[in-house]
């Protein structure tokens, strides 16, 4: 999964609004991705274990 946000974080850097953005605040919105899809998989880990 880091991979993947590695890669679509690279590729918004090179070809999308994200080189309109400062690195700051694109580095800052990436972390927030990444926290985001780090809670979710969490959550349903959470949810499968208990459901068992």
């Amino acid at each position: 999964m880091f991979f993947l946000v590695l890669a679509l974080f690279l590729l918004g850097v090179f070809s999308g609004t994200a080189a309109h953005l400062p690195a700051s605040l694109t580095l800052l919105c990436a972390a927030g991705v990444g926290l985001w899809l780090l809670l979710f998989a969490v959550r349903e880990r959470h949810t499968r274990q208990r459901n068992r």
